[in-house]
């Protein structure tokens, strides 16, 4: 089944429903994010019967500049208008092992569905303490989302520690942000029961192709509709289909990172009328030149 996961925003701790509310599909493995405190009915994963799934506290979240209490408030919001008809995903990774099994823990308790760990930032691990401090978080219960983002974190996951990692009952897929096809490739070979997910919208359709099984994405908050659609038919073994939604989406993938996400994607959500337009510092309103760009790049997609 085509899987997409939007990341959602917050800012100043409001929450808008509409950017939980479209067509956002998920699935890891059968069940694997069943929510115990979910009372929904459990239907059979298909392309018309999809999971659905929205990511709290993620890099577009702007995660890194919001307090603990913050982050807790975001959830639990988002896990209340979501009301177990959407799966809520939460952000608990950091460079901290303690701090992240605790948040997970605590995020666990508060009723999310699975959670999403960064690579641990600035301290730089060995393979062997990422492979710890993942399965240290994966003993919390919780359904784990790894994420491999070296651009970011100066921390890459290889290839070896994400297959040892796979035999663990608590590790579900991998967010795959490295933009190397032969580590997609490699992952999905070697560590079948993994689910992998393209981290990049411009490289979802490349990574479907050699195994992908959707994405985490920035752009469906904006076109959520053609997310599932390029997934869908990528998924469902139409590549002419899921090629003309690509490269029609593309320039607007490229426009998303003209600057440093998410300021480009919450100026376009914006200009829609969807949420506020700000960032929290050190991040800066989007430059003029940049602002045209973006304007461009969504006036060329039909949103």
């Amino acid at each position: 089944m085509p899987i997409i996961v939007t990341q959602a925003f917050i800012y100043h701790l409001h929450l808008h429903e509409s950017v939980l509310s479209p067509l956002y599909q998920f699935h890891f493995r059968p069940v694997a994010f069943a929510s115990s405190h979910s009372h929904a009915p459990h239907r059979s994963p298909s392309h018309t019967c999809p999971r659905l799934c929205e990511l709290q506290c993620g890099t577009t979240g702007e995660t890194p500049t919001l307090t603990m209490d913050e982050k807790k408030k975001a959830i639990q919001e988002a896990i209340r208008i979501a009301g177990g008809k959407v799966k809520v995903i939460a952000g608990t990774g950091s460079n901290s092992t303690k701090a992240t099994v605790d948040f997970t823990r605590w995020a666990k308790e508060a009723g999310a569905d699975g959670c999403l760990i960064v690579n641990p930032y600035y301290n730089r691990p060995s393979q062997e303490g990422l492979y710890l401090h993942c399965k240290a978080v994966s003993e919390v219960g919780l359904p784990v989302m790894l994420y491999n983002i070296p651009g970011r974190t100066a921390c890459h996951m290889s290839v070896d520690t994400a297959v040892r990692l796979s035999a663990l009952p608590g590790i579900v897929a991998i967010k795959e942000a490295t933009g190397s096809l032969d580590q997609a490739t490699e992952t999905v070979l070697r560590a079948p029961g993994l689910t992998l997910l393209s981290g990049d919208d411009t490289l979802t359709l490349p990574l479907l192709s050699v195994g992908g099984a959707g994405t985490v994405s920035v752009i469906s908050n904006l076109v959520p509709e053609k997310v599932v659609a390029m997934v869908g038919a990528a998924r469902g073994g139409d590549f002419a289909t899921a090629m003309r939604i690509h490269q029609e989406l593309y320039p607007l993938c490229k426009a998303m990172f003209v600057e440093t996400n998410p300021v480009p994607i919450k100026y376009a959500m914006s200009k829609k009328g969807l949420m506020g337009g700000g960032v929290r510092l050190p991040l800066a309103r989007l430059a003029a030149d940049s602002m045209a760009i973006v304007d461009a790049a969504v006036a060329s997609v039909s949103v």
